[in-house]
């Protein structure tokens, strides 16, 4: 994590209860199993969240009829973007910095399920 990543204690709210998650499952599940699992993990570590936060665009002023989804939503302060990919690529960090528009929070970070072991990367906006 870089020294400067804000809301540090909500980014070890995701990796730790990942690692927990990868522990058990390993890596051959898709991302929804990942998130089903991690949410459990969350609220059973007492984080406020939100499932699959929808998030609207707009240009010059005028909603547009598409949305984005987020997978969780932490404390209304962060947005984990979990994946079960063979390796993150820079793809997945500009989707990242697209939720972060949207929302107008300031911290994401990917997490990564379909690695040997977990893999995380803090997206600042």
């Amino acid at each position: 994590m870089p020294k400067n990543l804000i809301y540090k204690t909500d980014a070890y709210f995701v990796i730790g209860p990942g690692l927990n998650v990868h522990n058990e499952l390993g890596k051959s599940f898709n991302a929804a199993v990942y998130s089903d699992v991690l949410e459990i993990e969350i609220k059973e570590n007492g984080i406020p969240n939100k499932r699959e936060a929808r998030y609207e665009f707009q240009y010059k002023g005028k909603k547009l009829p598409r949305y984005n989804f987020a997978d969780f939503v932490l404390d209304d302060t962060f947005i984990p973007e979990l994946k079960a990919i063979e390796s993150l690529t820079k793809n997945y960090t500009i989707q990242a910095l697209n939720y972060l528009a949207a929302s107008k929070i300031k911290l994401g970070l990917l997490v990564n399920f379909g690695e040997d072991s977990i893999a995380y990367k803090g997206i600042m906006l």
